[in-house]
């Protein structure tokens, strides 16, 4: 099978969790600044999720152009990763709207976990397909940032019922660490004949 629809689908999903987070936020009842106030919460976490969701869509573009052809177990591995991705405005809107409170903030940090474990399966997935020679095996190596991350998540979601700012720091941290595009991949593709 080809990757065309699985990349296609996988964007079409992507923009449409960003236009159901979009679609959260409210316009502010007033006309001055102040308005914008109990707004910020909501926003700010629409924000990170965007961040998020951004990566995701750029890191996965990079996945599928290591692929050459797609298996079942690959389409599944992605389906399960976009389940994910699609429970992002749900828990977005509720940390937003709940203003950090504790078990919004820890289940927004579940999701994340969830994410980046799906991300992980997809990328053994198509390892295990291809070869433990391909291009993506190469290409990520001992994938630190890929380690790190849930890491990070396991300490920040029980934080959250301690201190959720501290577990959203610990979120945002993590957003940051992926924002700049996985350059090994790009190196890989550029060595490729």
């Amino acid at each position: 099978m080809h990757k065309n629809r699985l990349e296609a689908f996988s964007d079409g999903v992507l923009a449409i969790i960003i236009t159901i987070m979009v679609l959260e936020l409210k316009v502010p009842h007033g006309s001055d600044l102040t308005a914008l106030k109990p707004l910020l919460p909501v926003f700010l976490s629409y924000v990170l999720s965007f961040v998020y969701v951004g990566i995701y869509w750029n890191n996965h573009h990079h996945l599928v152009n290591t692929i050459k052809h797609v298996s079942g177990g690959i389409l599944w591995a992605n389906l399960h990763l976009l389940f994910w991705l699609s429970l992002f405005p749900i828990t977005t809107g509720w940390m937003g709207d709940n203003h950090l409170a504790p078990t919004p903030t820890a289940i927004y940090g579940v999701v994340l976990l969830l994410a980046a474990i799906a991300y992980y399966i997809l990328q053994r997935t198509i390892i295990a397909h291809q070869g433990r020679d391909s291009l993506l095996a190469t290409a990520i190596g001992s994938d630190w940032k890929g380690k790190l991350s849930p890491v990070l998540y396991f300490v920040a979601i029980p934080l959250a019922f301690v201190n959720p700012l501290i577990a959203t720091t610990l979120y945002s941290f993590v957003a940051l660490l992926w924002l700049i595009p996985d350059r090994r991949i790009e190196r890989a593709l550029a060595k490729r004949p």
